[in-house]
């Protein structure tokens, strides 16, 4: 059609008033071919000799190379090209604490605003909290700052140095960090906890602090801890590290799960251990306090991945089976809540085939993510053939995979993203925004799902990075190859403005954002989009690196980074 109207017309750009309704033909040039656009808008008057008048609108200034025509067919690729050439970091939210703008006294940060500190690094991870962050630089080295970790201290600083750290997490009061050949570290986020040793009073919690104190003056002055299990076996390491606000959870590389407390003000007596009975009173003796211990219960299964809520857990096996335990005050672990019995200390299976009963769908979970008091899992749902003859599925719908979201717990501020304000939840529901999503997938020639990349979670607001495709190939060497950014949407708590949507109002369903340097609600062609991993040459040093932009959520604060 596009191309037949415009052969007869000869309209490149056009308008034609026909009569007393114009009629606008516009032509644009995109991945495939040339495509025209119809629309019809307010009637305007013929001209003094009554017939139909012909305006032709200024061409377009063509491109000059061609990374300026790339620019011009889309903004996502002029975002994706700017995290390249620039990278660093994007943070807000609340301020308070100094960490969203450590220069600045402004209480809140309305729009993403660039660290000054981290500009032109590359890191690989970060943690933001209200009142303290958390980051690991390209060298391994812990970078902390905000007022949780130091008034005085006007700029970041490194901390912890020759660790050769590969991510950290964050409990209420202590930085984990996990370093390339899998030991442990927790370190204070206090700097004046750093260098000043107390000792433990054994009758009470108040001063935890053990004797047993490690720190390697020639590499760094900072007073750390290591949290080492026990027994594991020969070339058996930890691969991760999770942290609720008095708990840490720790995965081996033979999936084996283990937890510890990992806090100076309380210990863990919400059942997030999952280890069934155990108080500060009756935990082991002759061990320090915060020893981890292996989850016993799941001592047989295959745990692949792990998730920490404020005081719940939850663990996702490599055959697709969930097991959560912990508090359950708000259903977060799946369940029905019961006031009568709030925690759960023991691992449950949560039954996720209940959820898809009587649909013809075998359901697999594929990721897991926690905080505050929710919980969110992702599913693989595949098609079967029906059981009876009522329910018979066609064949060439065999086999089709939906891919779905699911959310459980607190939702009084929309941080479940189902479109309820829910305060508690009776069992998980599935955020119907970010399910049965599709796109067209070139290489198969059909339609394909689009998963969640990630989903990240804060006190009470959460982001999802979808894997939609990032890149367009219109044909060989064309200057319409493009480069996209993934998809990303914020929901839930908007007190702080650390949704990012230029607003202050709660929002219970995943909503997309402006991109980073917008200062506003998305727009169609502006929308936020995270860079995905590409190999690229840093302007300044001209080294070639593998990066990406990642999404952190805090309490009260949000991120975007670029990551290694």
């Amino acid at each position: 059609m596009a191309s037949s109207a415009m052969s007869r017309a000869q309209f490149a750009l056009g308008r034609v008033r026909i009569s007393n309704t114009r009629l606008t033909i516009l032509a644009a040039v995109g991945a495939g071919g040339t495509y025209a656009y119809f629309k019809t808008s307010s009637p305007e008057p013929l001209s003094d000799t009554g017939k139909a008048e012909l305006i032709f609108e200024k061409a377009r200034k063509k491109a000059k190379s061609k990374e300026e025509g790339r620019d011009s067919v889309s903004p996502q690729h002029v975002q994706v090209k700017k995290s390249w050439e620039n990278p660093g970091v994007y943070a807000w939210g609340s301020n308070t604490g100094r960490v969203v703008a450590p220069d600045s006294k402004e209480p809140i940060i309305k729009a993403p605003r660039r660290i000054r500190y981290f500009d032109g690094q590359i890191l690989r991870d970060l943690k933001l909290e209200h009142n303290f962050g958390a980051a690991v630089n390209e060298q391994g080295d812990l970078v902390q700052w905000g007022v949780g970790f130091s008034k005085d201290a006007a700029t970041p600083e490194v901390t912890l140095k020759g660790k050769n750290l590969t991510k950290i997490t964050v409990s209420r009061d202590r930085v984990i960090g996990l370093s390339s050949n899998g030991l442990v570290y927790s370190v204070p986020v206090s700097k004046a906890d750093q260098s000043v040793i107390k000792s433990e009073d054994s009758s009470s919690f108040s001063s935890w602090f053990p004797s047993l104190w490690s720190g390697n003056q020639s590499t760094s002055s900072t007073i750390y801890r290591f949290l080492k299990p026990s027994g594991l076996s020969w070339n058996e390491k930890i691969i991760d590290i999770q942290a609720g606000l008095e708990h840490c959870l720790l995965l081996t590389s033979k999936g084996r799960l283990f937890s510890s407390a990992a806090s100076s003000s309380e210990y863990p007596s919400k059942g997030q251990l999952g280890i069934p009975g155990l108080t500060w009173k009756n935990r082991p003796a002759g061990v320090p306090y915060d020893h981890p211990q292996e989850v016993s219960t799941l001592r047989n299964v295959k745990i692949k991945s792990v998730a920490a809520g404020d005081y719940h857990s939850v663990a996702l096996s490599k055959d697709g089976h969930i097991f959560t335990f912990g508090d359950n005050t708000f259903g977060q672990l799946g369940f029905q809540p019961d006031v009568y019995a709030p925690y759960i200390d023991t691992p449950c299976g949560l039954p996720i085939n209940k959820l898809y009963a009587g649909t013809n769908l075998s359901p697999k979970v594929t990721s897991i993510a926690a905080g505050g008091f929710s919980t969110f899992f992702t599913v693989d749902a595949t098609k079967t053939r029906g059981q009876s003859s009522t329910d018979l599925v066609p064949t060439r719908d065999v086999g089709r995979v939906t891919a779905e979201t699911w959310a459980c717990g607190e939702g009084i501020h929309g941080s479940l993203g189902n479109g309820k304000w829910t305060h508690v939840s009776a069992g998980p529901a599935k955020i119907k925004a970010l399910s049965g999503l599709q796109e067209y997938n070139e290489a198969t020639n059909g339609v394909t799902p689009i998963r969640l990349s990630k989903i990240v979670v804060g006190g009470d607001h959460a982001a999802a990075i979808l894997d939609n495709r990032t890149h367009t190939v219109s044909s060989s060497n064309s200057e319409t190859d493009t480069n996209f950014g993934a998809d990303v949407l914020f929901w839930g708590g908007n007190e702080h403005w650390q949704l990012g949507t230029g607003k202050r109002a709660n929002v219970n369903v995943p909503t997309h954002i402006g991109a980073l340097e917008s200062g506003g609600a998305a727009l169609e062609d502006n929308r936020l989009q995270v860079t995905p991993r590409a190999k690229v040459k840093l302007p300044e040093s001209g080294r070639t690196v593998s990066v990406e932009q990642k999404v952190e959520c805090g309490r009260g604060v949000s991120a975007v980074y670029s990551a290694l």
